[in-house]
């Protein structure tokens, strides 16, 4: 039986491995509903995350570099936006070009800035949250706790609201709703920069609130896994956290179970855990997401008019 510390480590560590996914998911959810798919989620996140090292390194305040960090997401979506919606581009070459683009900007910053391939230094990090339950301490991210107010509040936005209707409808009629007085291209400009703005604070995140420094690989594919998230929420946000939740918990998992390997005592044929075990654990939540994916994609039912620039009549 696991002992009740383990499973408050368990939650805190899969609380904090879904943020990420989850800031990602949620603003994606809002970007798609109107009708863009931006798969340039990894992009961001690493343009994100290098600025917040950047800005935490020189200025000592992760707030700051928290802010900016968002920020620099927002400006990358509005660009996303207007390529694809104003100027009819190729949504999945713009998306494709904004993560390119980041991986070479980041390689070239970190050999300016620190002389360094790999990563930056340290940096300063916020704070945790400490909440006893029992005898044992659950450590959450205070932007986890956004994340998830976010993630509900992009569903009360969607399905509650006036313009929730009006988003809806851009994503799978937009002469219709062109017809009803909406403006389609603002509505996906301004959408597609609220989702990289969540997807900005989700790559903030990861240096800020969880590691306390920038390397290039950090993101380990959080922006694919995202878009898979998606599907998997059929455009939900609130299903989403469910979604991020089952792959926080399986890294959570993976994490937990190769250091419990490691303070076994194991028989020779399976010593070869202890040497490889890590990289064979580190695949269990991605393969958990395939799996998943493939078994929900034959339910799910996108917005009609996702991914198909919009021409004015």
């Amino acid at each position: 039986m696991i002992p009740v510390e383990d499973i408050v480590t368990l939650l805190s560590l899969s609380l904090t491995s879904m943020t990420p996914l989850l800031l990602a998911s949620a603003g994606e959810i809002l970007t798609e509903k109107s009708g863009v798919v931006n798969i340039g989620l990894e992009g961001i996140m690493i343009l994100s995350a290098l600025t917040s090292a950047i800005i935490t390194h020189y200025t000592g305040n992760p707030y700051l570099a928290l802010l900016i960090s968002s920020t620099v997401g927002l400006a990358t979506g509005l660009l996303m936006g207007y390529l694809s919606s104003y100027l009819h581009s190729n949504q999945i070459v713009v998306g494709t070009g904004i993560n390119m683009l980041a991986l070479g900007v980041a390689t070239l910053a970190l050999y300016r800035l620190w002389g360094e391939y790999g990563g930056s230094p340290s940096v300063e990090k916020l704070a945790d949250l400490q909440l006893p339950i029992g005898n044992a301490i659950l450590t959450l991210k205070p932007v986890s706790v956004i994340a998830v107010v976010l993630a509900v509040a992009s569903w009360y936005l969607l399905e509650k609201t006036t313009w929730g209707l009006r988003i809806r409808a851009c994503g799978e009629n937009p002469h219709s709703a062109e017809a009803m007085g909406v403006n389609v291209y603002r509505t996906r400009l301004l959408l597609t920069g609220v989702g990289g703005f969540y997807t900005g604070l989700a790559g903030s995140f990861l240096v800020v609130n969880w590691v306390g420094f920038f390397s290039r690989e950090m993101t380990s594919g959080r922006g694919f896994v995202a878009l898979a998230n998606v599907s998997f929420s059929n455009w939900n946000p609130l299903t989403a956290i469910a979604g991020a939740f089952l792959f926080g918990f399986f890294e959570a998992f993976a994490t937990w179970l190769s250091l419990k390997v490691q303070q076994l005592m194991l028989p020779e044929y399976l010593t070869f855990l202890r040497t490889s075990g890590q990289n064979l654990f580190k695949a269990l939540p991605y393969l958990a997401t395939l799996i998943t994916v493939v078994v929900i994609m034959k339910k799910v039912k996108m917005p009609r008019a996702l991914g198909k620039p919009y021409i004015k009549e």
